[in-house]
């Protein structure tokens, strides 16, 4: 006997076990094949149709391998039934602030703008600047030398490139480099630009003598070469030794690779000549820039007595307003349009004008291959040049009324018939070189573009306010001589291009809620007007400190009292 065994061994089998219990009285069929007791009534074909197939497939379970097939192969039959003409079109939705729709924001602002008698608002070109600089106001202080000058180590000749202004960045590094090299510039050959199309010489521009005369104790400077070093390089500027150093190159440089070879050769080429010059440099250097800048550079007689006879007249103009007057740098020229790739309203024309001009100005440059051009992305981004249209509604939403008068400085502003019609209904008064001078006047300088940009900057400088629309070098260096002049301040208005490219988005908008962001924009502007230089921004946009010097608010009540 096994101990685990519980059951006693009787040495019979162990008995089988009881039988499966029979089916239900209900599923069971009689021979007759009806069901038994219980069974339902009678059913439908229908009803017997869909058991019969339901009990196949419970016995073939396999037929549900099948299954995903016979889907499959029912859809792609259904689908071929059907026309792809029925499927429903998804349409892109432009993103916010990426279409031109300032004309029809235009439409719905202007009864309101119109009939807009508030005075709360609507400010005195005298009164716009409401910021004021806590520790007093900044006033020129850029020492001139008092006594001569050592022996020259020899001399330089730049070639500068670019227009107006980026030769006038050429000409400030240029003087500082000489400086700081103890070198003799030479007066700085100007490139013919293919854009700019002008062939002007540094005289035509501005006032060779007084240049010379203001640096003479600081950096020597002549017009022309002397003939016993030309002889050395037979008379052929190609045959002296040309630099080619690189853009934001550090004085230490100059220092370590220039001035030996100009120890060596007695005359030095360095072309092309224009951002060749870290704004980083010693307070030595800066100097030097802020005088060529701000002192020595002054426009040639012509050019000065138009532009001053012009900003006369605007002042007379604007005498209900004390004879404060507006100027507005427009970049709404035909290869500023192109060059920005941006699209407006023009349609097709437009389109074909833009590949054109495109392709006379850049060839290749906007049809690499691989190039991708996103106008609704520049947009956004604030890259597109403001339209006459949209200048004319951002100074109208920051209070400037009808009576405003406003100097555009501009080029041939592109479809200018169609395009400065909005601004000429807003601000009547609005005038250009062209308007205030007659033809005589601007004979001497109308193929010159150089030339005509410097009547522009001088009007622009005198003004009570300066708007910016697009950037560059003009605007920047008229902010910095602004900043020179105005104690600091740049009196610029600088619009936060993403955020009207949102407003003039939104045909919706009310006059009241654009006219609150326009006031808000202004005050940031006049908030930003007193910046100071920082380590790698320009001495020619931001004179403060090293050009610059605080006037504490004793020494500016002194000198008010004193005057």
């Amino acid at each position: 006997m096994h101990p685990y065994n519980r059951i006693p061994s009787s040495g019979q089998s162990t008995p089988s076990p009881p039988p499966s219990p029979l089916r239900s009285p209900r599923l069971r069929r009689s021979k007759q094949g009806r069901f038994a007791a219980g069974q339902q009534p009678g059913r439908t074909f229908a009803q017997r149709l869909a058991w019969l197939i339901l009990s196949v497939l419970l016995r073939r379970q396999g037929i549900f391998l099948f299954a995903p097939l016979i889907y499959i192969s029912g859809m792609l039959l259904y689908m071929g039934t059907v026309s792809f003409d029925v499927v429903p079109v998804i349409k892109h939705r432009p993103a916010p602030g990426s279409v031109y729709r300032s004309p029809q924001v235009y439409a719905k602002l202007r009864p309101e703008m119109d009939s807009d008698n508030s005075t709360s608002d609507t400010v005195s070109i005298s009164t716009v600047w409401k910021h004021s600089y806590k520790s007093g106001e900044w006033q020129p202080c850029v020492n001139r030398s008092s006594g001569g000058l050592p022996e020259s180590n020899g001399y330089i000749y730049v070639e500068a490139n670019g227009g107006l202004n980026q030769q006038r960045t050429s000409i400030g590094n240029a003087v500082a480099v000489a400086g700081y090299l103890n070198a003799t510039l030479i007066i700085p050959h100007f490139h013919y630009h293919s854009i700019w199309r002008d062939p002007s010489k540094f005289k035509d521009i501005y006032d060779e003598d007084y240049f010379i005369t203001t640096l003479e104790n600081d950096v020597q400077v002549v017009n022309t070469i002397p003939e016993y070093i030309m002889e050395r390089f037979d008379h052929n500027m190609s045959n002296v030794y040309n630099f080619r150093i690189k853009a934001w190159s550090s004085i230490q440089y100059y220092r370590d690779a220039v001035l030996p070879k100009l120890l060596e050769e007695k005359l030095i080429r360095i072309s092309p000549f224009a951002n060749r010059l870290s704004f980083d440099a010693p307070p030595a250097v800066q100097r030097l820039r802020c005088l060529a800048n701000y002192e020595a550079l002054r426009f040639s007689s012509p050019i000065l007595t138009l532009g001053e006879s012009l900003v006369a007249r605007m002042k007379k103009l604007s005498a209900n307003n004390s004879g404060r007057y507006i100027s507005v740098h427009l970049r709404f020229e035909e290869d500023m349009v192109a060059f920005s790739c941006c699209v407006f309203d023009g349609g097709e024309e437009e389109i074909q004008d833009m590949n054109a001009a495109r392709e006379r100005g850049w060839r290749g440059k906007f049809t690499k291959p691989g190039r991708v051009i996103r106008p609704g992305a520049i947009r956004i981004n604030g890259k597109c040049p403001l339209t006459p249209l949209e200048v004319g509604l951002m100074l109208r939403g920051m209070g400037f009324d009808k009576s405003t008068s406003i100097y555009l400085a501009s080029g041939k502003i592109y479809k200018s018939e169609k395009t400065m019609a909005p601004l000429f209904e807003m601000f009547p008064l609005l005038q250009t070189k062209e308007m205030l001078a007659s033809a005589e006047e601007l004979a001497p300088f109308k193929n010159y573009s150089s030339r005509m940009a410097a009547i522009d900057y001088t009007v622009c400088l005198h003004s009570e306010v300066f708007v910016t629309t697009q950037g560059g070098n003009f605007p920047h260096f008229l902010m910095g001589h602004r900043r020179y002049l105005y104690g600091g301040h740049s009196k610029t208005v600088r619009p936060d291009k993403r955020k009207l490219a949102l407003l003039f988005d939104n045909p919706n908008i009310g006059w009241k809620s654009f006219k609150r962001q326009m006031l808000n924009m202004r005050a940031h502007s006049d908030a930003k007007g007193f910046e100071l230089k920082r380590p790698n921004d320009s001495i020619y946009t931001f004179p403060c400190p090293d050009c610059m010097c605080r006037m504490n608010k004793s020494e500016d009540s002194r000198s008010s009292s004193a005057t």
